[in-house]
């Protein structure tokens, strides 16, 4: 036996050759390999990195993967992309320029990577370091005239910067800036640090520790100087059939000053503008008109104020009963008759328009163009020649219609004498 095996080894092994051959061939043919670039980048996953160190360059955030894989791994693939990772280890590595591969994992076999788009990735680490800066405020602009600015409280006065060495290490001053201008009230708010360089241009890349502070600036008005509402003083009253729709004046409040703070002081809180004229008005109103102001008191800035008023027609609606129906398109030889012959029309506008409104400005038609003998529900047409009116609904909304040829009479011979 072992004589016949020893002698027919190379048969056996060239049979199970063929065997593996075959099973291959079968397997590829039934899952042939495709070679695909992933449809979505893969993100960079950065794992082992020191907590002592920083990255202090740009790294790929993604990278672009491209395999040969069986149809079904790419179908797990396509279904779950997790499946494919890259990552980026940086375990061991001190501070410096590195370079180092990307590894690509995928769960998921067989699979073989093609190509990888950056493969190898360059960086550079460095040591993290704090630093500590006292805050600094800047104010810009100015405050409304006739108040001024008192001390300023900041909580905290110092901020923690922290990152990269060479980034930390340009970092000259941390400041807030606010902006005054126009500033009447006490200002209260939170506003965020930014860190500057030695030419004053912001530090990117690094960490603020707290990122925003509170910033308190009391707000007060100088002597002889008050902030007073503005009244608009009305005369006459708009047009028959208008109303006032709205009246604005700006600015709303003006600033007052005199020598002596006690007059200013004996002001009520309101100033009156010369009267503004509504006699018979019918349009929207814009004007300036001044302010009426003791002796010895005057206006900080624009003597007068902008008036706007609004002048609208007062709407109303009104019903028209009984409006004949006129009829409009009959054909020749065809009579027609209407059920019922008249229509109530609501309509609705201006009411100067609706009282000057008479019967010869509304008609009412039902137009039997092309149509032929026979029973029609119609709906009525409603005209209003005048302009700005509108026709709200017409009772009833549909009309009967019996359209019938018109009979001949027949002709009776007269009797032979």
């Amino acid at each position: 036996m072992l004589r016949w095996i020893s002698q027919n080894y190379r048969t056996f092994l060239w049979a199970f050759a063929l065997a593996i051959a075959v099973w291959i061939s079968a397997v590829t043919s039934a899952d042939p390999d495709e070679t695909r670039s992933l449809q979505s980048p893969i993100p960079v996953e950065i794992i082992g990195q020191s907590p002592n160190l920083v990255l202090s360059s740009n790294v790929p955030k993604e990278v672009a993967l491209t395999l040969r894989a069986p149809r079904s791994v790419w179908d797990l693939i396509e279904s779950d992309p997790k499946i494919v990772r890259a990552i980026l280890d940086l375990s061991g590595l001190s501070s410096g320029e590195h370079e180092i591969e990307l590894q690509i994992q995928v769960n998921a076999r067989p699979v073989q990577i093609v190509s990888v788009a950056p493969s190898n990735i360059s960086f550079s680490l460095e040591p993290l370091i704090k630093q500590t800066f006292d805050l600094d405020l800047t104010l810009s602009g100015e405050a409304a005239v006739g108040y001024q600015i008192g001390e300023a409280t900041l909580e905290p006065l110092q901020v923690v910067v922290s990152g990269a060495q060479s980034q930390v290490e340009r970092v000259k001053r941390a400041r807030v800036s606010v902006n005054i201008n126009g500033v009447r009230e006490n200002y209260d708010q939170s506003l965020t640090v930014e860190v500057l360089d030695e030419k004053g241009q912001k530090v990117e890349g690094v960490s603020v520790s707290p990122e925003a502070v509170h910033v308190v600036l009391p707000v007060s008005q100088q002597g002889g100087y008050r902030d007073v509402a503005v009244k608009v003083v009305i005369v006459g009253r708009v047009a028959s059939g208008y109303r006032l729709t709205d009246l604005s004046v700006f600015p709303p409040v003006v600033t007052i000053f005199s020598t002596d703070p006690q007059l200013v002081g004996n002001l009520p809180g309101v100033v009156e503008t010369q009267p503004l004229d509504l006699q018979n008005a019918q349009d929207d109103i814009n004007t300036r008109l001044a302010i009426n102001l003791p002796i010895g008191i005057s206006i900080i800035g624009e003597q007068t104020v902008l008036i706007q008023a609004g002048v609208s027609p007062i709407e109303s609606s009104v019903t028209l009963a009984g409006e004949k129906i006129e009829i409009i398109g009959l054909e020749n030889g065809l009579t027609a008759q209407i059920s019922p012959t008249t229509v109530d029309v609501i309509i609705s506008g201006p009411l100067s328009l609706l009282d000057s409104l008479t019967r010869q400005g509304v008609r009412a038609t039902v137009d039997l163009t092309g149509l032929a003998a026979g029973t029609y529900q119609i709906t009525p047409k409603v005209e209003i020649l005048i302009s700005d009116v509108i026709v709200e609904s017409i009772l009833p909304n549909t009309v009967e219609v019996i359209i019938s040829p018109i009979q001949t009479p027949a002709v009776t011979p007269s009797p032979t004498p």
